[in-house]
This record gives C-alpha cells, structure tokens and sequence, in this order.
C-alpha cells in the first residue's frame, strides 16, 4: 500500500507519519518511511536548491522536483512497493499541484503531465491531507523564513497552497482524507491510523 502525507507548511506531515510507521511496525509490517523532495541523494540534493537557491523559476522549480520525483519512484517507492511493504510518504504528486499549480500558477494541465512522467504509474491508495489555516501552520513551523524561498513565501501564496490541496480532495474523496490539523496530535493520529486500518 502506497500511503501520501500532504499539506502546508507546519501541518504536522513528519511528526504523522512518523506515529504510523511505529504502530504499522507493531502489527508486524514492514514499512518504508520516506519524503519528496528528498529520499535519494539526487532529492537531498534538489531540496537544497529549491529551498535555498534565489532566481529559480516557477518552471525550473517544476522540474527540479519532477526529476528527484522520477529517481525516487525507482529507487525507493516501486521497490518498497513489488516486496509488499506499506510506503509512507512525506510528499508526492499532490503537493506539486497544490505549490507549483495553485501557488506558482502554473497551468495544471502542464503539472499532470509532468506529473504523470515523473512518477510512472505510481499513485497513492491514500493520500492524508492534514488541512488547518497557513498562518496557524507557519506559526508551527520553526524554519528560518529568511533562508527558506518557500516557507518565506507571502500569505497569499500559502492560501492558494492550500485551496489547491482541498480542491484535490473534493475531487477524490474514495482517495483523500482531509483532517483538520489544529486538533491534538493524537486526534490527528486516530482519524488517520482508523481510515488506513479500513483499508488494510
């Protein structure tokens, strides 16, 4: 089973999957715990660029993470996936449409495509949006903003984030949980831990 976590900057991503991983390994499953942009050294190394580098545009950003999405597919997810591991992922097609699409504006149209590419095939059973306000989020989240081109971002660009995050949700709801992430971390945990114990 292919498991996304998804949502803004501070919603709680890491510290979620990080409670799953650790009662699906209770069960006596084996479970890769992985993240885009990152998960190979090609991501890390991609992640430090479009976090970081000034000057990039909307476009480049794009294929940046689309190119460390492609090796990370190969390398990790598809593998984990054909020996019948559960894959928990910090990240993956959901939040380029919602950040590249929504945020940088770029034609949807143009990230399905490169989305569909980068990934071959690969598709969450279940993607996790862990939904709350971005203000509340960024309040959360610890990054520096000054060395950070997106957690710097301006407010109006973490709200298109997020309205391209529950637009995808509308239109999938079989594949889509939205949990309201301003609830305790273990209410989050429950909600979650109850819809993947349905599906399993």
């Amino acid at each position: 089973m292919f498991i996304a976590l998804e949502g803004g900057e501070g919603a709680g991503k890491s510290t979620l999957a990080a409670a799953l991983e650790e009662r699906l390994r209770a069960q006596g499953r084996d479970v890769v715990l992985t993240r885009e942009p990152g998960g190979t050294d090609l991501g890390d190394i991609v992640s430090g660029m479009v976090r970081h580098r000034q000057g990039l545009t909307p476009r480049a950003e794009l294929l940046l993470f689309e190119a460390a999405r492609a090796q990370h597919v190969q390398d990790v997810i598809r593998p984990a996936l054909e020996r019948g591991d559960i894959v928990l992922c910090d990240r993956f097609t959901a939040s380029t449409v919602a950040y590249q699409g929504y945020g940088r504006k770029l034609p949807l149209r143009e990230i399905a495509q490169a989305n569909r590419m980068a990934a071959g095939g690969a598709a969450p059973a279940l993607t996790l949006l862990l939904d709350l306000p971005p203000d509340t989020g960024l309040r959360r989240d610890t990054t520096d903003p000054a060395g950070d081109r997106l957690r710097g971002e301006r407010a109006a660009f973490h709200e298109r984030v997020r309205r391209g995050y529950l637009a995808q949700a509308a239109a999938d709801p079989e594949r889509w949980l939205v949990i309201d992430a301003t609830q305790p971390r273990e209410a989050v945990l429950e909600a979650a831990w109850a819809r993947i114990q349905a599906l399993l």
